[in-house]
């Protein structure tokens, strides 16, 4: 999933999307416990959108509060 897709989603999306990827990985996690999987670059590449759409979600909340911050001045 490319970065400009992920900042386009609303963050209720990008929450929803988290969880199925951290579900998708550790049904595949324990896939490849059991048996190997063919591909095992699909670790990396759920890891690496995992890893996407929680730097856009930190970056949401610190533009909140600074938001907030602002406000207040």
């Amino acid at each position: 999933m490319e970065i400009t897709v992920i900042r386009e989603l609303s963050t209720k999306e990008l929450k929803e999307r988290l969880d199925e990827l951290k579900l998708e990985y550790a049904k595949l996690k324990m896939g490849h416990a059991i048996s190997p999987v063919d591909n095992t670059a699909r670790f990396r590449e759920i890891r690496k959108d995992i890893a996407r759409i929680l730097t856009v979600l930190t970056e949401r909340e610190n533009n909140e509060k600074q938001a907030n911050i602002n406000k207040s001045k």
